[in-house]
């Protein structure tokens, strides 16, 4: 909220009176400026939240839910929500049209996100030259993975080529668990490695 007279957000509520209807919150707001003392009214409004469809990801099982979000607000991909599963956060938007990055909340229909509150699982393949080992594994959401790594998983030591995210496949750089899908690495003959994923390891095949 801003004065109308000098464009200062820097404002104080004097007083407040809220009127509520089935589909309608309003707060109508006294205001004093205080840069320069100009006192004015406004009025904010929003429409009462609403449930609105959720699928959540948790590792490797998908949960459908509702959540209330109020239709007047806009949601973006990356925001944290709390949901009955706890915290998550949205990975991607569905409207009646496509899947978009942000969209008003009125325009959704199926929120699409992740849970925050559990270990990110990856996969991890490694490229045996023919033969594919293929690991599941579950890391903190903020463990970093780099192209370059010299890893130790399971008995091999490997050097990391390729991470694939949520967004894009990089053969440079890193990413953090929470956003990858997928590390590609190849063995290589080193005795010394950065660090090891083997306790982390949840499922081979």
């Amino acid at each position: 909220m801003e004065c109308p007279i000098c464009g200062s957000d820097d404002v104080e509520i004097l007083n407040s009176k809220q009127k509520s209807t089935k589909k309608k919150f309003t707060e109508e707001l006294l205001l004093r400026c205080n840069d320069c003392q100009h006192v004015f009214r406004d009025t904010f409004s929003a429409k009462k939240p609403k449930p609105y469809r959720i699928i959540i990801s948790e590792q490797d099982q998908s949960i459908k839910s509702t959540i209330d979000l109020s239709p007047s607000d806009e949601l973006e991909v990356g925001d944290v929500l709390i949901s009955e599963l706890g915290q998550v956060e949205v990975t991607s938007i569905e409207t009646n049209v496509k899947r978009v990055k942000k969209a008003l909340i009125e325009d959704i229909k199926t929120i699409w996100a992740s849970s925050v509150e559990i270990p990110a699982r990856i996969g991890f393949s490694v490229d045996l030259h023919g033969k594919v080992d293929s690991y599941k594994l579950d890391l903190d959401r903020d463990f970093e993975i780099a192209t370059e790594d010299i890893v130790k998983i399971d008995n091999r030591i490997v050097k990391i080529h390729v991470i694939k995210t949520n967004e894009r496949k990089t053969t440079s750089g890193f990413a953090k668990a929470s956003v990858i899908k997928r590390v590609y690495s190849k063995p290589i003959k080193l005795n010394n490695y950065d660090y090891d994923l083997t306790k982390y390891i949840v499922k081979k095949s």
